[in-house]
């Protein structure tokens, strides 16, 4: 299937095993939500949280060793972020794209990359408003949300 955008295909990337074996790891599940919880509090992203815990503590996978994904971790400790990750860093490339137009005014590339992330946060909003992860009254102001990224 074509990507939306793009028209690129292809499905390349990693996977993950078939049959996974984490024999190795010694954290209980309680020790992993305390670390989770700690990560997050220090300012990391879930897929951040994700990265330290298989590069620094080993643990490979947490929804094999807990029963559940990390945002669901942080949902239950009332550490989640108010806007969910994806749609935060579409904004952010929302926001560096309209920097660079304001000073290169004529860039229509940059034109056009703009309207494209503009349609994605648009249908990102609308679902997260219709799975109850955003409230219904959230509306994607880009002046007023620069003010909340910076």
């Amino acid at each position: 299937m074509a990507k939306m955008h793009s028209r690129a295909r292809g499905r390349a990337g990693s996977k993950k095993p078939v049959k996974p074996n984490v024999s190795w790891v010694t954290y209980k599940p309680k020790e992993i939500e305390l670390i989770i919880v700690k990560l997050a509090k220090e300012g990391n992203t879930p897929s951040k949280i994700g990265m330290v815990l298989r590069d620094t503590y080993g643990i490979p996978d947490t929804e094999l060793i807990i029963g559940k994904k990390i945002t669901e971790v942080l949902v239950d400790k009332k550490a989640a972020p108010t806007i969910p990750e994806d749609l935060m860093a579409l904004i952010r490339k929302n926001i560096y794209i309209r920097k660079h137009l304001e000073k290169n005014k004529k860039d229509m590339a940059a034109k056009r990359g703009l309207q494209l992330t503009d349609s994605k946060i648009r249908r990102l909003v609308k679902y997260y408003k219709n799975s109850a992860r955003l409230e219904k009254n959230w509306t994607y102001d880009p002046d007023k949300i620069r003010l909340l990224v910076e």
